[in-house]
């Protein structure tokens, strides 16, 4: 990141902060005094005039971001000589403005980090920020940073927690902006039971190492952590804390640094490179430098891969004769994103493209079984057509046959049947004689069913009217009942009185039940009547089946072959209608 690029962000916080109705402008007033404070904290002669001519007060409106670019670009950020400001000074000028608007920190004095801190949290957030307004800090970088003010406790960094975090709070183009970072640490969630004065050294120490390490004043940079070492001598393994300088990778007993076990000078001749797993180490590299070769062991591929990458830069800055460490590990670090995104949609894209060759196959595949399947239809179709044809063509000559048969046939049949027809029609005329008498003794039996049918009626209408006295006989009772209930509660108080009458009523009542009894035994006669009368239909409908059934055998054909019956369908076919006007008389 160069020194305009660096500036432009914190430029950009403090105009956002002038943007109170947040419609991307800023009122000309606004813009003179932020204007003027950086002309006297980046030590650049002031131009009033050139200020004056571009905000004059007949412009019409506020000025947006991208109308204010030229007049920044043309005679600040050129004019801008590296080395002839202090940096912290113009970091704290914009932070003062934009953290007036948007940093909130706990009104109870909860907060884990101060003010100060925050301002030093805000400076590592724009070094550490993409490149793209609005500014966010991707969740690696998140990561990084609150890794490295871990390490600077002594305290590891629980990248569970943090994962989990990172995927409940909402990111915008990718990451987190500032305010949402600072609302992290202030929650204290991944600093819980520390102290705001450890907090306060470690990110002191973060900060100076980054950041005044990245400004101008030559300060070292630093990269440490623990790792295991095999010895040269004694050829043992031994965990070591290692810190990585610039131009030196110094080692000690314990991460307290009291007692420094040896150093690793590194310059343009040293080498990096990854070793096999053996002697029941794992994630194994070698420093090899031109008098001896170190070996190592991290606890993970991760470990090992950010070690081998920041010793290699700390040795490619020593031959290209950079100054700083972290801005190079910064840029490998977005280098090695980059690359994984790109790998990542290509391997989305190789997958998509994989799909799609899946779909297209099993689409082939569904096309050639329809096609496959068609063509055995068409094949069963064929198969099919020709067998119904070749049926055909065997029914017809069977026909044929059959019919030149049948012709022969009935030319013998016919002569028979002229001499067999005289007989049957005198056989005829006899039976027509039979049905007829039969017709009058039928014509008998209905009338004798029609009157048992009137005679049903008469019995069933006698019934309907005794049911109509009994049930009127009984409503009288149901009255009188009534009544002498009323009786009994009217004439509690005169109960001598009152018994006499009821005596009567119950009299009444006697009488009335035994005319009910006498209106029972005259249904039961009824009944006995009706029973008498469906005895007599039912005889009568016996009688009429015996001669349906006489009739039906007197109209059987007699004579001999199927032509004798047509005939004599024929010669009774006029009886029809009078035999069935005569049952439907009878149902």
């Amino acid at each position: 990141m160069d020194l305009r690029a660096e500036l432009l962000k914190s430029i950009w916080y403090a105009f956002t902060a002038l943007d109170v109705e947040k419609s991307g402008k800023v009122s000309k007033s606004q813009l003179k005094v932020l204007s003027h404070n950086l002309y006297t904290v980046l030590c650049i002669p002031h131009d009033p005039v050139a200020l004056e001519e571009h905000f004059r007060d007949d412009d019409d409106g506020p000025v947006s971001s991208q109308g204010y670019m030229p007049y920044l670009n043309k005679y600040i950020l050129d004019k801008v000589e590296e080395g002839a400001f202090v940096k912290e000074n113009f970091d704290e000028l914009c932070w003062t403005l934009t953290a007036k608007k948007n940093y909130k920190p706990d009104q109870n004095g909860n907060s884990a980090v101060s003010h100060q801190d925050a301002f030093k949290l805000w400076c590592l957030f724009n070094f550490l920020s993409e490149d793209k307004y609005p500014l966010v800090m991707v969740p690696d970088e998140v990561e990084y940073l609150l890794k490295k003010i871990c390490t600077a406790m002594n305290v590891e960094l629980n990248s569970c927690e943090l994962d989990d975090y990172l995927s409940q709070e909402p990111q915008g183009q990718g990451g987190l902006t500032v305010w949402q970072f600072l609302d992290m640490v202030n929650s204290g969630r991944f600093l819980r039971g520390i102290k705001q004065e450890a907090i306060s050294m470690a990110v002191e120490e973060v900060y100076q190492e980054v950041i005044q390490d990245h400004g101008f004043d030559l300060r070292v940079s630093r990269v440490q952590g623990y790792l295991w070492k095999k010895g040269q001598l004694r050829r043992n393994w031994s965990e070591r804390w290692f810190m990585l300088k610039p131009c030196v990778l110094s080692y000690y007993m314990s991460e307290e640094r009291k007692e420094k076990k040896g150093s690793i000078a590194l310059d343009k001749q040293c080498c990096v490179e990854v070793l096999p797993d053996r002697d029941g180490k794992r994630c194994m590299f070698c420093v090899k430098t031109s008098a001896r070769t170190y070996e190592m062991s991290a606890s993970d591929t991760r470990q090992r891969q950010e070690w081998i990458l920041a010793i290699q830069t700390a040795i490619r800055l020593q031959a290209e004769g950079k100054k700083s460490l972290h801005k190079d590990l910064k840029q490998k670090r977005r280098e090695q994103r980059e690359q994984r995104e790109q790998r990542k949609a290509a391997k989305e894209e190789e997958t998509q493209r994989l799909k799609q060759l899946q779909e297209e196959k099993e689409r082939k595949l569904q096309e050639l079984e329809l096609l496959k399947e068609a063509q055995r239809q068409a094949e069963i179709l064929l198969q099919e057509e020709e067998q119904r044809r070749r049926q055909q063509h065997e029914e017809m000559q069977r026909t044929l046959e059959i019919q030149l048969r049948e012709a022969e046939q009935a030319r013998a049949s016919m002569q028979a049947e002229m001499i067999l027809k005289e007989a049957e029609a005198e056989r005829q005329r006899k039976r027509i004689l039979e049905l007829e008498d039969m017709q009058e003794r039928l014509q008998e039996a209905l009338q004798q069913e029609v009157k048992a049918r009137q005679d049903e009626e008469a019995v069933r209408y006698a019934q309907a009217r005794l049911l109509a006295e009994e049930e009127e006989k009984l409503k009288q009772l149901m009255k009188l009942k009534d009544e002498q209930e009323e009786y009994i509660i009217r004439t509690q108080q005169e109960k001598q009185v009152l018994k006499q009458e009821m005596e009567n009523k119950n009299k009444c009542l006697e009488e009335a039940q035994k005319q009910l009894e006498e209106v029972r035994v005259n249904r039961q006669r009824v009944d006995q009547d009706v029973m008498a009368a469906q005895r007599k239909l039912r005889q009568a409908s016996t009688n009429v089946k015996h001669w349906n059934v006489q009739m039906n055998r007197l109209m059987h054909p007699i004579g001999p072959g199927d032509k004798r019956t047509n005939v004599s369908g024929g010669v009774f076919a006029g009886y029809q209608p009078i035999l069935s006007q005569r049952d439907s008389s009878l149902k």
